[in-house]
């Protein structure tokens, strides 16, 4: 679980996250979603540790990490997994050494341990024979799975994800969202999920948080927001079509 108090963040004077409270459950996908400008970029980084709340406090399974000295502030970080958006893969690397690479960094297993782990992560998201492809000779589903076997090789109590289905094919991103969910709830992980994508909302959103001008201006899970009368949150969802259609449908069957 990771609990935020009045978090606040700003750059240059000007104020980004302006007392955000609210908390991330353990076993649960948890997104943080918005328009551009909103505050979620800024708001993950704080939550991975890259970014310093002037105000505020982020606690993470009892931990505060303010309070944590700068070596056991190392090891909580060694308990996170990130998903970037875009992969981020290392081209010149297979994928069995770009899922391997945090096992080197972060590890002390012996090769053949560190190997049995990689086959096991590559398996559970489907790609137990593409060991040695470089991520330039698969798709880009296939390369996004190769970062989420990557963010969980290490075994992490909290997966981060940036817009991981960013560049994706609906049904592609589907596939995703479902592997994530799936990943959280087998092993247990508090996992926050920093995206745009309302696909994504509707298929995994059991705690959602709505940023606006870096307050937070709505939170609950994928049924209540298609139920709200905030007008912000319904303009972010009614900003596609198919959302409208959506809710009307499930409306009607309340």
């Amino acid at each position: 679980m990771i609990e935020v108090k009045d978090l606040h963040k700003g750059f240059n004077g000007e104020k980004i996250l302006k007392g955000i409270t609210t908390t991330f459950h353990r076993g649960k996908t948890n997104l943080i979603i918005g328009t551009s400008g909103s505050g979620k970029t800024v708001f993950l980084k704080c939550l991975l540790g890259l970014f310093t709340p002037e105000k505020g406090s982020i606690c993470y399974d009892g931990s505060t990490y303010s309070e944590l000295d700068e070596a056991q502030q190392r090891d909580l970080k060694e308990q996170m997994g990130m998903v970037f958006q875009g992969s981020a893969l290392f081209d010149s690397m297979t994928v069995e050494e770009n899922v391997m690479f945090p096992l080197m960094m972060f590890s002390k297993h012996k090769k053949d341990e560190m190997l049995d782990r990689v086959n096991e992560v590559l398996n559970r998201v489907n790609l137990e024979n593409a060991n040695a492809k470089l991520p330039s000779e698969i798709s880009g589903g296939m390369q996004k799975r190769v970062a989420i076997a990557r963010a969980v090789v290490t075994k992490p109590k909290y997966l981060f994800c940036d817009e991981p289905n960013s560049g994706l094919d609906p049904r592609t991103a589907i596939v995703i969202d479902n592997l994530i969910k799936e990943i959280t709830e087998e092993n247990d992980i508090t996992t926050v999920i920093n995206t745009h994508d309302m696909n994504s909302v509707m298929e995994i959103g059991e705690k959602i948080v709505f940023l606006k001008n870096g307050f937070l201006e709505w939170e609950g899970d994928k049924t209540q927001i298609f139920k709200t009368d905030n007008q912000a949150v319904t303009e972010f969802v009614y900003s596609s079509n198919l959302f409208k259609k959506v809710r009307d449908a499930q409306l009607k069957g309340l």
